[in-house]
């Protein structure tokens, strides 16, 4: 029967190409070199933005166990490596006090974060209100804003309340983040419709789903969430400038401030000590969380 032949499938055009072996057709000498020129250059990019990325941490490290008769650029490696830098930095000023009083404040933020992140997401993804979108669109509108736009008005309420010169003061207006809200919404977002609607026939009512189901379900986000609240915390130096008066309640970053300032203890090898101890809890919290944290952030980007 004479016709208008059938198209030839994709799969037929790909078998053809392979030949009769079943193997891809060989790549020519030209095409090999662009791919090995291709691969060497991603690597070398990969390579470059570990050096930039990782440079100064080492060079910070290596800083911190120079001798005290080394120069501290006098070559790369240190000559007399030694830890006596870290017991200096512990006796010039009160470092444990300081990491005590920073450690409280990242502790109740992670806290509040997680808490409130979780509630607020959950309550702009799944819960039906009135208003929902109004809130959420607000809630947007002020990530606009930066943190120094609206610095002066902060620190005025908190004085108002009687907050000044307190960790609590320190903590308060860290206490919950839109991004963190964000970030939770898309979590819950991302659990399936059924999972819920299975939930309601069991006879789970709003909490239960909510402790029982989505929070399960949105580990990683939490897992995020706790990291960034963390290392926002810890690393915080304008606000708590701003409101702490008494060195008795000063965090890590003002005292390593206050160390790098003083002229009786000018030493870059104790200020590079002080760093290097400042950025071991949150080596420590990211490294124990990563795998949470990554799993997190592809939750994070499949529903907004």
């Amino acid at each position: 029967m004479s016709g208008t032949p059938f198209p030839a499938r994709s799969g037929d055009v790909a078998d053809h190409d392979r030949g009769r072996s079943g193997r891809p057709p060989r790549r020519t000498a030209a095409a090999r070199r662009r791919h090995r020129i291709g691969l060497a250059g991603r690597y070398a990019t990969l390579v470059l933005m570990l050096v930039v990325m990782l440079g100064p941490i080492v060079w910070q490290f290596l800083t911190s166990v120079r001798g005290r008769t080394e120069n501290v650029y006098d070559g790369v490696l240190p000559a007399q490596p030694t830890l006596d830098n870290y017991v200096r930095v512990a006796e010039s000023f009160p470092l444990l006090q300081y990491a005590g009083n920073t450690l409280t404040v990242a502790a109740l933020a992670v806290t509040s974060n997680m808490l409130f992140a979780a509630m607020g997401g959950y309550a702009l993804s799944r819960a039906s209100w009135k208003g929902r979108q109004v809130v959420f669109t607000v809630l947007v509108a002020t990530l606009m804003f930066p943190f120094e736009s609206v610095m002066i008005s902060m620190f005025l309420t908190v004085r108002e309340m009687g907050l000044v010169d307190t960790l609590i003061g320190v903590w308060l207006p860290g206490a919950v983040s839109v991004l963190n809200i964000m970030i939770m919404r898309a979590a819950f977002l991302a659990v399936p419709r059924e999972v819920e609607e299975a939930a309601v026939l069991d006879g789970a009512g709003e909490w239960t789903r909510f402790t029982r189901v989505f929070l399960p379900a949105a580990k990683g986000a939490l897992a995020v969430v706790c990291i960034t609240s963390f290392m926002g915390a810890w690393d915080d130096f304008l606000w708590p400038l701003l409101v702490l008066t008494n060195s008795d309640h000063y965090t890590l970053q003002l005292g390593l401030k206050t160390l790098a300032g003083t002229t009786t203890v000018n030493d870059q090898r104790l200020v590079a000590a002080g760093a290097m101890a400042a950025l071991v809890p949150m080596m420590l919290l990211f490294f124990a969380l990563q795998r949470f944290f990554f799993k997190g952030v592809g939750e994070g980007a499949v529903k907004t």
